[in-house]
């Protein structure tokens, strides 16, 4: 089987933005580069499919929903769901401690 093309919904893309900015605000650049490569490297896993190592479905929230924590000591969540053309849509990033239900689009 083909790999799996990732992409990231324009608000996932701010929330990657807006949490690298919060590292290196909060730990300094270096940190938050190596957090970026933790995020990516999570993003990259997804590439196998959407039942990537460790990844949960959270039909609990949404239809469809499934989530992947950062490895490592991430604190952030990617929440996706795959579709039938092998493309897997990266909804959000959000932090462990958020109420994940307030921040997930209902499905389309």
């Amino acid at each position: 089987m083909a790999g799996w093309e990732v992409r990231l919904a324009e608000v996932a893309e701010r929330d990657f933005r807006s949490i690298l900015a919060w590292s290196v605000e909060r730990f300094g650049a270096a940190q938050a580069r190596r957090y970026r490569d933790m995020l990516v490297g999570a993003l990259a896993s997804l590439t196998g499919g959407p039942m990537a190592l460790n990844s949960k479905a959270r039909e609990d929230i949404a239809p469809g929903l499934r989530s992947l924590h950062v490895s490592g000591r991430g604190r952030h969540v990617l929440f996706f769901r795959p579709s039938s053309d092998n493309v897997i849509m990266v909804l959000r990033i959000l932090h462990d401690a958020m109420d994940v239900a307030r921040h997930i689009p209902p499905r389309d």
